[in-house]
């Protein structure tokens, strides 16, 4: 297949260098030095198998790459609207469009059905601009499990997990992402196809909205907070504000609060995503991750005092660390 990867980060360096080593055609949008490194040297992969590099076509400009069979989005949440209308040179008639992005996506309501169809979460797509150039019959979406970081400009280590569930927004179980999935499989990843992608995002950003922003603020990790009686309290509880959330949208997850904090504390010394931007002095993916649920919330009349207490924190800590850069 002919593949693109928008923001060729550490979770788009990983799907890009196992999708290139199997065979597809692969290219990596990215920036930097990052860019560079892998312009000259080639995208280096490490994981608990050792380690190979690969050579994909390498850019910061979709229009050097043409229309493709897939896109596979791993921007941050909140680089997405400023380059969305960057992508319209990759997507023909039949490109499927891959959201591999952290928290509620923008397309969250996009093909959901009933009242909310097409409701707009501002704190996702403040002018409405990723639904103009992406219509929601190309989008795939998918979950991001597992963890991997970028080490050295052109390297990236996987850390943990080969997950990637990932389902149509209509529930349907078409021959398109049949013919993903199997190039996934043959990559060496998982990817179930699910008939509810939307429970599936709610399963990890129930954990997304307590354990990121606490261990931003507390610089803790996974099995630390999750071992630690008062935070633990805390996380129960905002946890226990996202599954109101999912009541009232009629989503039943599946998965109990104790289960999920449980399933972080085997991950152990595990710094989230959230923390390694704060200590990289990188935004943070705070309005994905907890201002949308927030917005979403107020929007079913869901008291979320918990969550908007830690919200508040991590966004002055945001702010400060913003600042401090920019002195």
């Amino acid at each position: 297949m002919r593949i693109a990867i928008v923001g060729a980060g550490a979770i788009g360096g990983l799907l890009g260098a196992k999708l290139s080593r199997s065979g597809n055609e692969i290219s990596l949008i990215a920036r930097g030095a990052h860019l560079k490194a892998m312009q000259e040297h080639g995208l280096k992969l490490i994981d608990k198998e050792g380690s190979f590099t690969v050579h994909p076509f390498c850019t910061d400009n979709p229009a050097d790459i043409g229309v493709v069979d897939v896109v596979i989005v791993t921007l941050k949440a909140h680089q997405l609207p400023a380059i969305a209308w960057r992508l319209a040179p990759l997507l023909g008639k039949e490109t499927m469009v891959i959201s591999a992005m952290n928290g509620l996506p923008w397309w969250y309501f996009q093909r959901h059905g009933g009242e909310l169809e097409g409701t707009e979460l501002k704190s996702l797509d403040p002018d409405g601009v990723i639904s103009q150039v992406i219509s929601p019959e190309r989008i795939i979406g998918c979950e991001v499990l597992p963890s991997a970081e970028i080490i050295a400009p052109g390297v990236v280590k996987h850390t943990w997990g080969t997950t990637f569930p990932m389902g149509e927004l209509s529930g349907e179980n078409t021959m398109r992402i049949q013919r993903f999935a199997k190039a996934m499989k043959e990559a060496g990843f998982k990817a179930p196809v699910s008939d509810n992608i939307r429970r599936d995002i709610w399963v990890k950003l129930m954990g997304n909205m307590a354990f990121n922003p606490i261990s931003t603020l507390t610089r803790a990790t996974l099995v630390e907070m999750a071992e630690d009686h008062s935070i633990k309290t805390l996380v129960e509880k905002i946890m226990r504000e996202a599954l109101t959330i999912c009541d009232k949208l009629g989503l039943e997850i599946g998965v109990t609060i104790e289960r999920r904090i449980e399933g972080a504390r085997k991950v152990g010394h595990h710094k989230t995503s959230m923390l390694q931007d704060l200590e990289a002095g990188k935004p943070l993916e705070l309005e994905c991750m907890v201002g949308a649920a927030l917005e979403l919330g107020e929007m079913l009349d869901v008291d979320m005092p918990h969550t908007r207490s830690v919200y508040a924190m991590t966004q002055l800590l945001a702010t400060t660390q913003e600042q401090a850069n920019a002195a």
